[in-house]
């Protein structure tokens, strides 16, 4: 029984976490000032095709989990469905928080804009505190961060600048490609690359011991 609770609130920090992380980028696509470099791909194909920005969630992420497969030279079948489920999870999210957030008043200041972006930053941060204090299977943008690590014998943090600069500059491309424009590259992804990995550093200080105590106290 108390293996069961820990379990649930696991689940309970992972859905959470991801349900907020959508929402901040949800905030950081309505303020229109640039999405965060993880986004940047998916929001780039919804400007480039028409399609949601849950369904092009998703399709990135099956894109992340065949660069997987090929920097691994191995599929493991398992492990693929699951990061399908939470690609499609995570897109499901995607759609929904958007529509929620488009139920507020447009940003049509600069000065909103801004407000949208900064609430944004600490939503995802919010998102990826519980994501990662949950300790479940990761999605395919964090697992690809590991591979690369991995693959090419260099820290996590290079190999995460690595993948966060080649996700710009596929989702630039489109952009000047298909639209003739950066798209959804723009002063919020500079801001969101800098600032999230910080505030989610002070929230890991200050909160991810608390969240930890309330998981596991049904074990003592």
């Amino acid at each position: 029984m108390k293996h069961k609770n820990v379990t649930m609130k696991r689940l309970v920090l992972y859905i959470g976490g991801l349900f907020f992380l959508t929402l901040g980028v949800s905030l950081s696509i309505q303020a229109g000032l640039g999405v965060s470099p993880v986004s940047s791909l998916a929001y780039a194909l919804v400007l480039t095709t028409g399609l949601s920005i849950g369904i092009t969630t998703v399709l990135a992420n099956i894109l992340f989990i065949f660069v997987q497969i090929i920097l691994n030279k191995r599929i493991d079948i398992k492990d693929f469905i699951l990061q399908l489920i939470i690609s499609i999870l995570f897109g499901t999210f995607m759609d929904a928080t958007l529509f929620l957030v488009q139920l507020l008043p447009a940003p049509e200041s600069i000065v909103l804009k801004c407000v949208y972006l900064i609430i944004s930053l600490f939503v995802v941060s919010a998102g990826l505190i519980g994501y990662f204090t949950a300790k479940l299977p990761l999605m395919p943008y964090d697992a690809l961060t590991y591979v690369i690590s991995e693959r090419f014998n260099i820290k996590f943090s290079k190999a995460k600048i690595t993948g966060d600069l080649l996700n710009v500059l596929v989702a630039v491309t489109l952009g000047l490609v298909f639209i003739q424009s950066f798209g959804s590259i723009g002063f919020g992804t500079l801001i969101a690359a800098y600032f999230i990995g910080r505030i989610l550093g002070w929230m890991i200080l200050h909160y991810q011991k608390p969240l930890q105590q309330w998981v596991y106290q049904s074990q003592k």
